[in-house]
């Protein structure tokens, strides 16, 4: 038998192989981390990859090891194997660290050196057992409700690698009419969501509702080799590309996107060129396509407001306005601004979005020049007002520059106020699996306008959201415990 470091000298192939991709090579970010990869068990294809992951994101990953190595990176090894492997090169482990792989996926995910936790480290047990901290039969597996509207889901999200993948593979099934699959999805990523830590082994997951067989697939992927080739290639599909791109437009759905698509029509320019018939609202969307794709910030939601607020005050002085939507749910930044409004009088609220959208267009096209104000959609369903529409307002006083963003108005009777509350209050996937609790659990219909009681044949009347969820048998979760 070869001894150990005689083997490593003849066989550099086995215990050093890797190609070293200098193309994808970014520079050196992080000088005080020198990282070199243990093949052993690891294999080289492997390590190959992830030492090229790596080198894109900025790592200094070293083929051979050498006495400037500060984080040996190992798999499936002990601790006692990696220090017989580092006595073998004539190293020893003085000022090094033995991590486990798990560090190295969760430094690439992040794009820095993650803090390097217990759970990381090669470590001997009191009892004089080495091991790898985190086997799979060390692993106590999560355990969250099965449906979204049973869960506290903050804003931090502990899992964002994870989800973001799911979220994007259910973004190109629903552009592509697949809501089944887009379902499935974004139910999967909302599970991740609740998690109170990040999951760095597939046995955390064990008995998890929402996971079905293509999402764990996914996750086994992006835990094993930092990345999904999947999701890699959904990013980089043309038609995906197109899709966004178009759907983007204000105005635009799926099938009339698909449609151009298949014309031969990918970007806006191609739209402009293609002489192609838009309505008014895809018109506007298409000229202001740039600032309505633009986050638009709290600030700016909370000027909106003002403007709104004003508008409200003027037609209806008794009339009650409030920021809905992912606002309220504490985010910082949203794709649009979300108002409803309501009077303390039922039935005074009749007729009030007209007078609203008549002052809008009146007093705020005489302060702001080529102002964008759209209203193409009035409608009364269930007694409740929509309008949908564009609002130019400014970003700088001083400059007075402008830019359009798109602000949704709902008018509801006050009778109905907390089913609009709530379901203009999201998230989207909260919503549904409260409309999916009522009718599966509870033989009940959910709207944003009512709860409606299929067994007995009555609505039953709610003047506060903690109502609603006492109604349906929930535990109350406020809005900023909604980011399903």
């Amino acid at each position: 038998m070869v001894p150990l470091k005689r083997r490593k000298v003849a066989n550099s192939g086995t215990l050093n192989a890797g190609t070293h991709n200098s193309a994808a090579t970014q520079p050196n970010k992080f000088p005080q981390v020198i990282l070199f990869l243990l093949e052993r068990k690891m294999g080289a294809s492997r390590r190959a990859f992830l030492s090229q992951l790596g080198r894109r994101k900025g790592f200094q990953v070293e083929e051979l090891f050498s006495k400037n190595v500060t984080h040996v990176i190992c798999e499936s090894n002990t601790a006692q194997e990696a220090r017989m492997w580092l006595e073998a090169q004539g190293a020893g482990q003085a000022g090094r660290h033995l991590l486990d792989v798990s560090w190295y996926t969760e430094s690439m995910r992040d794009g820095h050196p993650v803090e390097i936790l217990d759970r990381h480290k090669l470590q001997q047990t009191p009892g004089g057992t080495v091991h790898l901290l985190m086997n799979d039969s060390e692993v106590t597996p999560f355990s969250v409700p099965g449906y979204a509207c049973q869960r506290r889901c903050t804003l931090e999200n502990h899992n964002a690698v994870l989800t973001d993948a799911l979220s994007l593979l259910a973004e190109n099934a629903e552009l592509s009419d697949e809501d089944g699959r887009g379902v499935a999805f974004r139910r999967a990523a909302a599970v991740l969501k609740a998690l109170p830590s990040a999951v760095t082994n597939m046995s955390q997951l064990t008995g998890l509702p929402c996971l079905g067989g293509h999402s764990l697939r996914v996750i086994k992927d992006i835990l094993e080799n930092g990345t999904s080739s999947e999701v890699e290639s959904t990013k980089e599909s043309e038609r995906f590309k197109a899709l966004k791109v178009l759907t983007g437009i204000f105005g635009v759905g799926s099938k009339t996107a698909d449609r151009w698509i298949r014309e031969g029509i990918h970007n806006l320019q191609q739209l402009r060129d293609s002489g192609q018939t838009l309505n008014r609202a895809q018109q506007a969307g298409l000229e202001h396509y740039d600032d309505i794709k633009q986050p638009v910030s709290l600030a700016e939601a909370e000027a909106i407001r003002g403007i709104v607020g004003r508008a409200v005050a003027s037609v209806s002085p008794e009339a009650q306005i409030v920021l809905t939507g992912g606002f309220r749910r504490g985010k910082l930044t949203g794709h649009d601004v979300d108002f409803l409004i309501t009077h303390p009088e039922e039935g005074s609220e009749v007729g009030l979005m007209p007078k609203l959208v008549s002052w809008l267009e009146s007093r705020v096209s005489c302060h702001l020049q080529n102002v964008l104000l759209i209203c193409d959609v009035i409608f009364l369903l269930m007694f409740a007002l929509f309008c949908r529409f564009s609002l130019c307002c400014f970003i700088d006083k001083q400059t007075r520059r402008w830019r359009a963003v798109r602000v949704d108005l709902v008018v509801s009777p006050i009778s109905q106020f907390a089913f609009a509350l709530l379901g203009w209050t999201g998230s989207k996937l909260f919503e549904r699996e409260l409309r999916r609790w009522a009718g599966h659990e509870k033989g009940m219909s959910l709207s944003s306008h009512a709860l409606y009681d299929n067994k007995q044949g009555r609505y039953i009347r709610a003047s506060s959201e903690e109502e609603i969820f006492a109604h349906l048998g929930l535990e109350f979760i406020p809005p900023n415990e909604r980011n399903a």
